[in-house]
């Protein structure tokens, strides 16, 4: 699990509650009776304070922290096998996306606390508690787990408060809220951000029954439901309906989506899955996993600074909204190496400064850039091509080299078909790695291989790296791995074992190459 860390402020929060932690060690925690003391005591001196009072933050750290009950050796199995739910964060006091979550884990505990959740929310100090936190299968920092009768799930949901209380009500309560007067959908209006609304004239009958089936299948979004049309105005304003509706509500441009396919829950899915993300969603440690479910698998990611986004920003809406379903728009800060650089290198961009265009089918396994400055109207061309079908995959290459009296050609992406595909001559490539550790002992065999075949007949030795050139009809994953393109056979080469000796393969070619009726030249 990854959670994006952010400043020291995140930190000094997390220190903060480690010091407030200190208070409650193993042998003073207090039990859930002594815990809903405290909380009450909490509740009456706030009503004691002025109005014009607030809370300081460390006073709000304070009781969100009583909440979430430390774990240790000595409690941890007694509170998940006495409590029907548990949900557990695994941390390490050094780990910063531990600190990065724990303020985010408190305030969902909060939240389920005021809506009378009946799950217990708990911590522990898996680096000092290695041994429990083992048996509890945590086995990375942060790791979040839900105990349920004492047997775990893991945690699929988002990492921030909202997204950790819809996950954890999900699974331990009422997949949908039931709202039913004006009052009620302005409270729910406060606490939910992202939701899927149905007006349903009862809370019965088949169409309802698949609504119900979607939000018990659903973990991220909320359900909200009424038999009201006016509140269900309130919580979709563009309602323009008193029938049975669904529709869909998102914090951003394309804030409200109705639903307009037949009621059955794989549709409803489905209508989700396409619409629960933004028009451009921006790419962070924590939701990588997330945007990688999405159904739309067609994924065009625009790598640039945060200023020359903005610029960008309201086009690329508007290409979001008319490839709507066909493709998803992601934004990477190019300034986050860790984010941007495991992409850019599968294109051979190891710095970059500049905006960066490109795209993946998650379902194909094949990229594409845009090698043309990515202006507006050369973005919506690339995106069009991308959407019809029409744009060349991507394969890395290398600069075409001088291979001028060079024993061995050097093979490049861009030169495949003509030196290997098309050529009429017979070719021995030799695939490689910088990585691989039997490379280099093979390239002398191969080197041995030239010599002895020099002058040999219509024969050419060659050499690829794969980790810097790629080409369709070049499909590698073992290196390194020696293959012979026969003349006239070139869409199906022969691969040769590795583990045969020079001797060996210069027979095995000898062989498959001579003509007929011809002497063998296969001694070393």
């Amino acid at each position: 699990m990854s959670i994006n860390p952010k400043p020291q402020s995140s930190l000094f929060t997390f220190i903060l509650l480690l010091l407030l932690t200190s208070a409650y060690s193993s042998s003073n925690e207090p039990g859930s009776d002594d815990l809903e003391q405290l909380l009450a005591v909490d509740e009456q001196l706030q009503q004691d304070l002025p109005p014009h009072h607030q809370q300081s933050e460390a006073e709000t750290v304070s009781k969100a922290q009583r909440i979430v009950l430390e774990l240790s050796g000595d409690n941890a199995r007694r509170v998940i096998g006495g409590n029907e739910f548990v949900m557990v964060l695994g941390y390490a006091p050094w780990c910063a996306r531990s600190a990065d979550l724990m303020p985010k884990f408190s305030e969902a505990a909060t939240a389920l606390k005021e809506i009378g959740s009946p799950v217990v929310m708990a911590k522990i100090d898996g680096d000092r508690y290695g041994k429990v936190a083992s048996e509890m299968e945590i086995k990375g920092f942060p790791t979040l787990l839900l105990f349920v009768n004492g047997t775990s799930q893991a945690y699929t949901g988002g990492f921030s408060a909202e997204e950790i209380v819809i996950w954890v009500q999900k699974k331990t309560g009422a997949p949908i809220v039931t709202v039913n007067t004006v009052d009620e959908a302005q409270r729910f209006l406060k606490k939910y951000h992202t939701f899927v609304v149905g007006l349903f004239n009862k809370f019965e009958g088949s169409e309802y029954n698949e609504f119900l089936k979607a939000a018990k299948s659903d973990d991220e979004i909320q359900f909200v439901e009424t038999s009201d049309s006016e509140v269900a105005k309130l919580l979709f304003p563009e309602l323009k309906t008193s029938n049975v509706f669904i529709g869909m509500v998102k914090t951003e441009a394309e804030r409200y989506t109705a639903y307009e396919g037949s009621y059955n829950m794989e549709k409803i899915l489905e209508f989700l899955g396409k619409n629960k993300f933004p028009l451009v969603t921006k790419l962070s440690e924590s939701n990588t996993a997330w945007v990688y479910s999405s159904p739309v698998k067609l994924q065009v990611m625009i790598f640039a600074k945060a200023d020359d986004f903005q610029n960008m920003a309201q086009p690329l809406e508007d290409f979001a909204r008319k490839f709507k379903s066909k493709l998803m728009f992601i934004y990477i800060d190019i300034t986050n190496e860790n984010l941007a650089m495991p992409f850019l290198t599968l294109f051979g961009i190891e710095h970059a400064n500049k905006t960066v265009v490109a795209a993946f089918d998650n379902k194909l396994n094949s990229k594409y850039l845009l090698e043309s400055d990515p202006s507006p109207s050369n973005i919506e061309k690339f995106c069009s091509g991308l959407a019809d079908g029409t744009i060349p995959q991507y394969y890395r290459s290398e600069p075409v080299p001088d291979n001028e009296n060079a024993s061995i050609v050097t093979v490049v992406g861009k030169t495949f078909d003509e030196l290997v595909l098309n050529s009429q001559e017979n070719v021995l490539l030799e695939v490689h790695t910088p990585w691989c550790v039997n490379c280099e002992a093979m390239s002398k065999q191969v080197v041995k291989l030239a010599k002895h075949f020099k002058g040999f007949e219509n024969l050419v030795f060659a050499r690829i790296d794969a980790s810097t050139n790629e080409h369709a009809k070049l499909q590698v994953n073992d290196y390194p791995t020696i293959l012979l393109y026969k003349s006239g056979e070139k869409e199906e080469p022969l691969k040769l074992s590795t583990k045969l000796s020079a001797k060996d393969m210069a027979v095995f070619i000898n062989e498959e190459l001579k003509p007929r009726g011809g002497s063998a030249k296969d001694e070393l």
